[in-house]
């Protein structure tokens, strides 16, 4: 007889949302079947079963908190033959046999790469403290006790620089970041309390969902950045041309020719350009980190609140392998499939409300990035071009940025760049 209990979910990540349970008392299980689903604040991950067996009880409903250990269900599942496949699936967890063998039931998820079409798995793509050091995606490197006082201090170790060796974060460096975030809010006064609403009608309470959680504690952090907005925009009747004219080449390679992909491509050349708008600053140590790689999220509206699932090494990859990964994260994001690590490690935001409507806006930033481009609707508009009035199609953007870091000048300069290279020479984009 089994209790599986909720294993650990990522760096940092302490407790979830159950958001669909699979199971009922009774039920016939199979290794790697999923066995319920919990949304953190990272993503939405399926909880897969260990063993074979049956399902004798089940301890959680949808819409309940679950701690890390937690006993989520009990499962009969103590056969010989279930013993041999929780030792085979040990073994493959292990890899090289660097850690310690355990049955399967106390096993921990691990980051794995993704799974080809022929040997499909269930397992989260997430990543335990065992791990998390020679995970590069994450890219921080501490020890587990430095990952502990971190956790413990509520603070995130991607927006720490450490002052260790080859940039590891040492205890020290996690001590003075959380000092600096709490003189930073010290001086902020209390959020007041809410009047009783209830004396002038009827009235309905409800509790945050794990991601409109997240988004609010983030826009909180974020709004400690003194914010600056510079609105511009773009003739983009040539670019529209060229996306007609190639978009039929793209939909057939399995992507869709957006205004968003291109805009990330068009972005991953402007950061080149102006590196200062793909660093991050650290107020603690009065340093910025300057980033070597161009990894651009894209906010992607769902019905669980806004995700941001990132692009990896966009400035190496063409429009075409742009398009084609955009609009697999996206479709992941909005039908809860997608994992941990794509929604991390990226170095600039693109927000496009384009699809709905509206001129400009002043977009928040997504911290610890120190810049953000937001994306209107394009519209058709009378333009006055060598003597005369004449119809363009005109994209209005919004960029806005961390004025501790970036002055004004460097970002009308930026931005005109980029809408000149929409206008001028949008043919780079495509090649």
């Amino acid at each position: 007889m089994i209790e599986f209990k909720l294993p650990e979910l990522g760096e940092g990540i302490e407790s979830g949302q159950v958001i669909e349970v699979f199971v009922t008392p009774g039920d016939i299980v199979s290794v790697e079947q999923p066995l319920l689903e919990i949304e953190t604040d990272k993503a939405a991950v399926e909880i897969p079963s260990p063993v074979n067996g049956t399902i004798v009880d089940v301890y959680v409903s949808v819409g309940d908190t679950v701690e890390i250990s937690q006993t989520l269900v009990k499962i009969n599942g103590s056969t010989k033959e279930d013993k041999s496949l929780q030792k085979e699936n040990t073994a493959a967890l292990a890899g090289d046999g660097t850690r310690e063998e355990k049955s399967v039931a106390e096993e921990k998820p691990v980051v794995r790469e993704e799974p080809t079409k022929e040997k499909q798995s269930s397992r989260p793509n997430i990543i335990t403290e065992h791990d998390v050091d020679a995970t590069k995606p994450l890219g921080v490197p501490a020890a587990p006790s430095v990952r502990r006082l971190a956790r413990e201090l509520g603070v995130e170790l991607v927006s720490i620089v450490g002052t260790g060796p080859r940039g590891r974060i040492l205890e020290k460096d996690v001590k003075a970041y959380a000092k600096a975030i709490i003189k930073s809010v010290s001086s902020v006064p209390a959020e007041p309390e809410l009047p009783d609403f209830s004396r002038w009608g009827e009235t309905v309470t409800e509790s945050f969902s794990t991601v409109r959680k997240l988004t609010a504690e983030r826009l909180s952090q974020a709004w400690i950045a003194p914010h600056v907005t510079q609105f511009d925009k773009a003739d983009v009747s040539k670019l529209e041309d060229l996306r007609k004219l190639n978009r039929g080449k793209v939909k057939d390679a399995g992507g869709s020719l957006t205004v968003t992909a291109i805009l990330v491509k068009a972005l991953s050349l402007a950061l080149v350009e102006f590196p200062k708008f793909n660093s991050s600053i650290h107020m603690g140590s009065r340093t910025i980190v300057y980033k070597k790689y161009i990894n651009i999220g894209v906010a992607v509206d769902t019905e669980r609140g806004l995700l941001v699932p990132v692009i990896r090494d966009a400035d190496k990859k063409n429009i075409t392998e742009i398009s084609i990964e955009l609009a697999d994260i996206s479709s992941r994001a909005r039908e809860k499939k997608i994992s941990a690590d794509l929604l991390q490690g990226g170095s600039f935001t693109i927000s496009n409300l384009g699809g709905i409507g509206g001129t400009f806006f002043t977009p928040i930033l997504n911290p610890p990035e120190v810049s953000i481009l937001g994306v209107s609707k394009s519209s058709v508009e009378s333009v006055y071009v060598d003597g005369e009035f004449v119809p363009r199609l005109m994209l209005p953007l919004s960029l806005s940025y961390d004025h501790r870091i970036i002055d004004g000048a460097e970002a009308a300069r930026f931005l005109r760049w980029l809408c000149e290279m929409l206008e001028e020479s949008p043919e780079s984009i495509f090649n």
